[in-house]
């Protein structure tokens, strides 16, 4: 496979002529470059005018590889030919080089030129590209091929180093100005009819001497090339490899995608994302930019009107920047009623709010940039958790977050610099386990966790945010103007003939199970544990009556009864079962959410009765009779939408483990629900509407 490499445009901020000066001290030998041992002319000619020089070279360079690698292939330097074409009149210098040693085996070829800078004459511009063909190399072709890139690397940032150490020598003797070539008088329009003639091998067949020169752009977002101090400015610290796949994929784009290019900080982003695989990169990037087609988000910003209940309970909002410039963004989690704004406002109007965000996000970057004067190509994000529980394991809810997490991965990679967490509660490494694994490794390490108040004082926000910034609600001095949220009031949400438009009912009866509860039936869910700490999840709406919600542990598998009664009449609580949750007396039209973290292996027994009026004494273990009499009565039942899940102990335990790496603050909270889970099941449960 041919391995293609391509530099930016590197430029020099003094004449072609002058430039050139320095570059003839380079031969024939370089003391600045200790792997180029030599070089000496084969072949030199000059046009009739003098106007174009052609130096043909024979350049040594030494091996910088293992010793053992050296022994096998049996030298200690390899031979380059390299072919200059010096053009006075048009201010080109065009290179051409190949390898001689092993040239069967290994093919490099590289192209370099020295052109005028577009929109200033006095500057020089320098473009350098490469390619490596490796057919066979005594079995070491991939240590050959990393040997060829680290040598590339290094050479291309030696190159530039090494001109400009001679340029300042020059004008230290004395030398700052070197006069343009002229033609001499009555000579030029000879030298013009031979020129076509003479030496018909010494100009480049794709580039005459007679076509103007390559013409770079310095801040380029139309063109093919990039110059190396718009990259520093704009792009940040870049290796010579990350730049050649950043100008490759962007060569690419312009060739084939129609429409329009993304800038250069959006290609960037994508190539970080997946290591600056050239392929992978690509792939991605040309899926997202079909996504942003069809999802047409590019006008989303100047299309995109958020309704005003979004405005009014949607808790975050911009909020001026971090201490490395960084746009800050601010969502209090704890305190925004997810299940009332989806019901409210629908997933989709949701969804489009969050890229909305992103969107502005990346403006906000390409604006501190141009502020601060530094690459800024990621913004922050503080996350409140106070007031964060159970109420927010609504499973549409997190079906929905896991949904934008995928969404804003795929199209927004690399856009989150650090993620702030505070005020993590204890319920919160439930929630963490259930999207932890959809969120990639990378972005994992950009989380800082704290609980309580240990984001307060040294090692807390003041490390990341100046304390003018941190927000007032933090014990910070900033007046945060980010909405305070609340519950949606029911008036505001969507009718039914509304949500089935939005198929949301659709999608959330897919979730749920429905169940019918007659008067001393009731129903259960058995579900088996075969390991302690793993993690019982429970989700359901009261759809009519009152429900009695219990959760029961045993040691036996129960079997099937009447219905879904699965507790024998026979057993004894506290002998045969016994009960690990407190009742809990549901009403209509109430939505509980909650979870158990277990602590002995067995089976666990979630329960919902009919919730008996005062007065009358409920019982847990209705007779037979009594159920065949309820099961034929006509009498009234209660309904509901159920969903349960377990978080298997292995998960659970490596959430904690990951959330504990994420930083030493938020140990506290983890040290405390791993001794609740031991010393004794640690459960709760929420009413939440």
């Amino acid at each position: 496979m041919v391995q293609k490499y391509q530099s930016p445009v590197r430029v020099y901020k003094y004449p072609f002529e002058l430039v050139m000066a320095a570059y003839e001290k380079r031969f024939p030998t370089c003391p600045q470059i200790p792997v180029f041992l030599g070089s000496e002319v084969l072949r030199e000619s000059h046009s009739a005018d003098g106007a174009v020089h052609v130096v043909e070279r024979s350049c040594r360079l030494r091996v910088d590889a293992p010793r053992l690698l050296r022994k096998i292939a049996g030298v200690e330097h390899v031979v380059f030919v390299q072919r200059n074409v010096l053009n006075w009149k048009e201010r080109t210098l065009l290179i051409d080089a190949h390898n001689e040693t092993f040239a069967s085996r290994v093919v490099v070829h590289e192209n370099c030129s020295y052109t005028v800078h577009p929109e200033n004459e006095d500057w020089t511009c320098f473009e350098q590209s490469a390619s490596l063909d490796i057919r066979s190399f005594f079995g070491f072709e991939n240590a050959l091929e990393k040997i060829a890139m680290k040598q590339y690397t290094a050479n291309v940032k030696r190159g530039k180093e090494v001109i400009e150490h001679y340029l300042n020598e020059l004008i230290s003797q004395g030398t700052s100005h070197i006069p343009r070539w002229t033609p001499a008088l009555g000579r030029e329009e000879d030298a013009c009819n031979q020129v076509g003639q003479w030496d018909s091998g010494s100009l480049d067949a794709n580039r005459p001497s007679s076509a103007p020169g390559p013409a770079p752009e310095t801040v380029s977002t139309d063109g093919d090339k990039l110059d190396s101090d718009y990259i520093e400015r704009c792009l940040g610290h870049l290796t010579p490899m990350q730049e050649s796949c950043l100008i490759q994929l962007r060569h690419w784009l312009q060739e084939t995608h129609k429409g329009k290019i993304p800038k250069d900080e959006h290609i960037l982003r994508f190539l970080r994302a997946r290591d600056f695989h050239l392929d992978k990169a690509r792939d991605m990037l040309c899926q997202s930019l079909s996504w942003r087609k069809q999802q047409q988000v590019d006008l989303l910003l100047q299309t995109w009107q958020p309704p005003a209940l979004l405005e009014e309970f949607y808790t975050g909002g911009w909020h001026y920047q971090d201490i490395d410039g960084r746009p800050l963004y601010i969502l209090r989690l704890g305190q925004m009623d997810t299940k009332g704004l989806m019901k409210a406002v629908g997933e989709e109007a949701l969804l489009r709010h969050v890229l909305s965000v992103n969107e502005e996000g990346q403006k906000r970057c390409e604006g501190n940039t141009k502020l601060f004067g530094r690459p800024i190509s990621s913004w922050t994000c503080l996350l409140d958790l106070e007031g964060l529980n159970m109420r927010h394991l609504w499973r549409p809810g997190v079906k929905a977050l896991l949904r934008m997490i995928e969404v804003v991965q795929d199209n927004y990679p690399e856009t989150l610099g650090r993620l702030l967490i505070v005020r993590a509660p204890r319920v919160f490494p439930v929630l963490w386990t259930l999207i932890s694994p959809f969120i990639n490794e990378n972005t994992r390490q950009k989380f800082l966790i704290y609980s309580g108040s240990n984001y307060q004082g040294p090692g807390g926000l003041v490390d990341y945010l100046d304390k003018e910034v941190i927000p007032d609600f933090l014990g910070g001095e900033s007046l945060c103007n980010v909405p305070e949220g609340g519950l949606v009031p029911k008036s505001l949400y969507l009718t039914e003939e509304e949500q089935e438009q939005a198929d949301q009912l659709r999608q959330w009866s897919e979730t749920y199970q429905a169940a019918s509860i007659p008067r001393g039936a009731p129903h259960e869910v058995a579900v088996e544990i075969l390991e302690g700490e793993s993690v019982i999840t429970w989700d359901f709406d009261i759809l009519r009556g009152d429900v009695v919600f219990s959760l029961y542990h045993t040691k036996q598998l129960p079997k099937p009864g009447p219905r879904e009664q699965l507790i024998d009449k026979s057993w004894v609580l506290g002998r045969d079962y016994s009960r690990v949750e407190a009742p809990l007396i549901c009403r209509e039209g109430e939505s509980i959410q909650g979870s158990h973290v277990t602590r002995w292996p067995g089976v666990y027994l979630l329960q919902w009765q009919m919730h008996s009026p005062p007065g009358s004494v409920a019982c847990s273990l209705p007779g037979v009779d009594d159920v065949l009499t309820a099961l034929h009565s006509p009498g009234p039942k209660c309904k509901l939408l159920y969903y349960c899940e377990v978080l298997a102990s292995e998960d659970f335990r490596g959430s904690m483990s990951s959330l504990e790496s994420c930083t030493s603050g938020f140990s506290q909270l983890s040290a405390a629900t791993s001794a609740s889970s031991s010393g004794q099941s640690h459960s709760s449960s929420l009413i939440s509407r």
